[in-house]
């Protein structure tokens, strides 16, 4: 691949910045220190979370990648930055929950950490203006975002994913609690897995303690975020291969 140089901004959002590049079929996405929380009502600069957070999915996009889903991820270029595939982002936000936890404690009144007997799937709609409410298939045909079709595989796909990660995750003593996910279309109309895999869209438990390792340790005011990111850094670097 020819070196890339980026031009002009594409977006600049809440953790990461699009870039264009110099090749019209390539972003560069840089990961930013910033972390938000509540719709952006609490916001911090923390030094290395972009690093790390690159980092971090640049190896399980790595992963992603070698069982043959299609995913954005071309390579990490730099600590904070990564090429990646132009897409168009479908407007939905995916999660797939394995525990009860977040909003399915405040909606069900379960238990946090209750397991769900299997993983299920949630759509939320992707409208900062609207707050990203929940939505289901009936809204998605109603407001016509994708075809009946491209939803069956979305979640065909996203369940795929939760499938793999869990496996990565248990294999270094982490609990997968929940996962979010977006998704975009190539050219083609190829659905690719898109955005990041991190402990900012992942919610991450230490199996044998319980410890949160992920953005949660932010949101509840528990301590170092950093700490618990890293974790998971070099526990997935334990088994890079």
């Amino acid at each position: 691949m020819a070196v890339l140089e980026k031009t002009q901004m594409l977006s600049d959002g809440k953790d990461k910045t699009i870039y264009n590049t110099t090749d019209p079929d390539i972003y560069l996405m840089e990961f930013k220190n910033s972390v938000t929380t509540n719709d952006g009502e609490k916001r911090d600069e923390i030094t290395g979370k972009g690093h790390v957070n690159n980092e971090i999915s640049s190896l399980l996009f790595e992963r992603i990648n070698g069982i043959d889903i299609k995913t954005h991820f071309i390579k990490k270029i730099s600590d904070t930055e990564q090429l990646i595939k132009k897409l168009y982002i479908i407007p939905i936000e995916v999660v797939v929950r394995n525990y009860i936890a977040g909003s399915l404690v405040r909606r069900l009144g379960l238990d946090e950490g209750t397991p769900l007997y299997e993983p299920i799937l949630e759509f939320y709609y992707k409208d900062d203006e609207l707050g990203d409410p929940m939505i289901n298939t009936d809204h998605i045909r109603i407001l016509d975002i994708i075809s009946q079709e491209t939803e069956g595989e979305i979640k065909e796909i996203a369940f795929m994913v939760n499938e793999t990660l869990n496996q990565i995750f248990s294999r270094i003593g982490i609990t997968l609690v929940d996962v979010k996910l977006e998704f975009g279309l190539d050219i083609k109309g190829n659905i690719i897995l898109a955005d990041e895999i991190t402990p900012d869209t992942c919610r991450l438990w230490d199996i044998e303690t319980g410890k949160k390792l992920d953005k949660d340790i932010y949101r509840r005011n528990m301590g170092d975020m950093m700490l618990g990111y890293r974790e998971v850094l070099s526990r997935l670097k334990s088994i890079r291969t």
